[in-house]
């Protein structure tokens, strides 16, 4: 049952960090038996190049991709079905271009990226794996005619560039990614979203209650931020409100009394905000928040 809940997890996640750079996508369906593609990537035909901002995701994304992300190690037989689907992908791109009387470009032809959170080096050797120059360790290419990664994120490097991609590892690596996103900057573009979808998952884990320990793990280790997120939240939603009411008992206030303001504790902002309403004048105001640092 976890396993469909960390599913539509990565699904929803790489859609939100891809969907400003293309079209995706996700649980898209194939020929033959019915098959469903986690996510099928088409980048946009001007590239952002903001989308650097995503790291090693990024540069999957700076072509058509289908990527396949797996909760539990990927097995031989899961890899040779995601192998079928971008084959089944490229014969349907053929047969339109045929129809078109067009050629098909290779730069059309997706590239796929199987995302697992661990690998052993006995499968990896069994799909002739090889490096490649100018990749970070963990990516795993298949002979190029396969046009086919492997990721093995539990190999990659613990690196700004990498952090996209180890948010969907497992245990250790995906604790310390989530604490990498949360020390992210406030004003980060993907960060605040990202965030709601990791408090989501850990929200529908919860409620189940056939836990794997690693899932277990993840929603202790969560617990804590998700509390501080909430406590800061509360606080931000009241330093806007009493500053709103500020403005309107005594005037706009101006940007040195914001800063002051902001940096009262929650129990401060509640008193403060009972107090203004025997203020008329910005000395009061004044008076009161020298009171606070005696």
């Amino acid at each position: 049952m976890t396993r469909f809940i960390h599913d539509k997890f990565a699904k929803d996640y790489l859609e939100e960090l891809l969907k400003d750079y293309g079209e995706v996508k996700a649980s898209e369906k194939v020929s033959g038996e019915i098959k469903e593609i986690d996510v099928l990537f088409t980048p946009a035909k001007q590239q952002s190049s903001n989308i650097q901002i995503l790291g090693l995701l990024g540069r999957f994304a700076q072509q058509p991709a289908i990527i396949e992300p797996y909760r539990n190690p990927a097995s031989t037989d899961e890899i040779c079905d995601c192998i079928l689907k971008l084959l089944e992908i490229k014969a349907l791109l053929r047969r339109e271009t045929k129809a078109n009387k067009t050629k098909l470009q290779d730069s059309e032809i997706p590239k796929l990226w199987v995302l697992t959170p661990t690998i052993s080096e006995t499968r990896l050797s069994s799909f002739g794996t090889m490096q490649k120059t100018g990749w970070l360790s963990g990516v795993h290419f298949l002979p190029d005619a396969l046009r086919t990664a492997i990721v093995a994120i539990h190999q990659l490097p613990q690196t700004p560039e990498t952090l996209w991609l180890r948010l969907l590892g497992r245990g250790s690596v995906q604790s310390q990614a989530i604490i990498e996103l949360q020390a992210l900057p406030l004003d980060h573009p993907y960060q605040k979203a990202t965030l709601e979808l990791v408090y989501n998952l850990r929200e529908n884990l919860r409620v189940n209650q056939e836990l794997e320990s690693d899932d277990r793990e993840l929603i202790m280790r969560l617990e804590p931020l998700y509390q501080r997120d909430k406590e800061q939240a509360i606080q931000s939603g009241e330093q806007r409100l009493v500053i709103r009411l500020l403005n309107r008992r005594i005037g706009e206030i101006d940007t040195l009394l914001v800063e002051r303001i902001k940096s009262l504790s929650l129990e401060q902002l509640e008193n403060l905000g009972e107090a203004l309403l025997d203020f008329s004048s910005v000395g009061d105001l004044e008076t009161w928040l020298n009171q606070q640092s005696i």
